[in-house]
């Protein structure tokens, strides 16, 4: 059953009880990595593996998505800055103990590449926070296995 979170800006990105933040630096250009996160929301489904369905919807100001094990979110883009920041929000979830929850792509040139900056903001019930936390090292396997195959997709 989905449930509503609390809404939360863009500044809950930096105070949120939970802040997980994973970086890493590919070859794509900013521009062509800003295009697979913001413009391309479909195709995320091509290079993040835990993602089995994106969806843009309300001319793109809201998507849905759908996890590997079956969790489901409804999300508001908070910020789309061009080549620079894509952040969002959770809005309902079918994810238990769950209370709100950010994420935030910030993009910087990095060579003739770019650094790749994820933030994964949440709230939630106290055993919520402490799987979250236990959950660090799988996220961020996730993130660079992630960010490895939308750099070989971009190069293709």
């Amino acid at each position: 059953m989905a449930r509503r979170l609390r809404s939360v800006g863009l500044d809950f990105v930096e105070t949120a009880p939970v802040r997980l933040v994973f970086t890493r630096e590919i070859k794509a250009a900013p521009g062509a990595v800003f295009g697979a996160l913001a413009e391309n929301v479909p195709g995320w489904t091509e290079w993040f593996a835990a993602v089995t369905l994106a969806r843009p919807f309300d001319d793109g100001t809201r998507r849905e998505v759908r996890l590997k094990g079956g969790i489901r979110f409804e999300e508001t883009v908070l910020a789309a800055k061009e080549a620079e920041l894509y952040a969002y929000r959770v809005d309902t979830t079918n994810a238990p103990g769950m209370r709100a929850l950010a994420e935030e792509w910030r993009l910087a040139p990095a060579g003739t590449g770019t650094r790749v900056q994820w933030t994964f903001a949440a709230d939630g019930t106290a055993p919520f926070r402490l799987v979250l936390k236990a959950a660090r090292a799988g996220l961020g396997r996730s993130f660079r296995d992630a960010m490895a195959s939308l750099d070989r997709r971009l190069a293709s």
